[in-house]
């Protein structure tokens, strides 16, 4: 089998048709994590997720990027938490593309940023990142906060980072992204036991497809990093597949 741990099918994209799109998925034996991003795609993707005894789960979360039009009321938020399908706070962090980086907003992710790793602490459930043109500001920031476990979703920065995250014990999450950008070094040199598969649909789709994501892509992020790594496509689905299951506890 093989595990998507970080994909949307509580947005949008997917209004229409989430459920046929999840049996396929299970019937392809995919399992998946559904990561919210606002308090209202955090409490669908808790909806979706306890319709399925298994195979589909979920994270909550306030993104970065929607630190600016949203409060972050962590009474709502642990609330949510109470599902056993819950496993994971995310997906949190910085984001620092010039239209999301104004000096204010900075400060405000990173103080909604403390409190959602405040939560993940209290709950002891580890966090989904999300990192963009902010690394060295997120490793300074982790390094200051303590202890904490997790996947820097969507890789894209360089070795030295992912050295830094490998001492802090943190996993690195790779998807379609691998396609559009030359990370074959960092994930060649990258432990295998500390690498997550995903798809972050609907976006992203790795080639041969087009258009909208779905977790049953996650095969060909796959393919990719087993030709990297120079190992059978079947044990980096088990290798993979056992990091997800240890890190989420499931």
């Amino acid at each position: 089998m093989l595990f998507d741990t970080h994909a949307h099918l509580n947005f949008n994209a997917y209004k229409d048709d989430v459920d046929e799109v999840i049996k396929r998925t299970l019937g392809n034996e995919v399992w998946v994590i559904n990561v919210g991003s606002q308090y209202a795609t955090s409490k669908r993707a808790i909806e979706i997720a306890e319709r399925y005894p298994e195979g589909v789960y979920t994270a909550i979360g306030l993104h970065p990027i929607h630190t600016n039009e949203e409060e972050y009321d962590i009474v709502k938020y642990r609330a949510l938490a109470k599902s056993k399908r819950l496993v994971a706070i995310g997906e949190i962090g910085l984001d620092f593309k010039p239209e999301y980086a104004l000096y204010l907003y900075k400060e405000r992710q990173r103080e909604i940023f403390l409190k959602q790793l405040d939560l993940a602490k209290e709950l002891d459930l580890p966090v989904i990142f999300h990192c963009r043109m902010a690394h060295d500001e997120l490793i300074d920031l982790l390094k200051g906060y303590g202890a904490i476990k997790g996947v820097i979703h969507c890789f894209t920065g360089n070795q030295k980072q992912t050295e830094e995250y490998l001492k802090m014990g943190l996993y690195l999450g790779f998807n379609g992204i691998i396609f559009k950008m030359d990370l074959d070094k960092v994930i060649k040199k990258f432990p295998l036991d500390r690498i997550l598969l995903e798809t972050d649909c609907p976006y992203l789709t790795p080639p041969p497809k087009v258009g909208r994501n779905e977790p049953v892509y996650v095969k060909y992020v796959a393919e990719k990093i087993s030709k990297i790594k120079n190992i059978e496509i079947e044990e980096l689905k088990n290798i993979t597949t056992q990091n997800a299951k240890r890190l989420f506890k499931i």
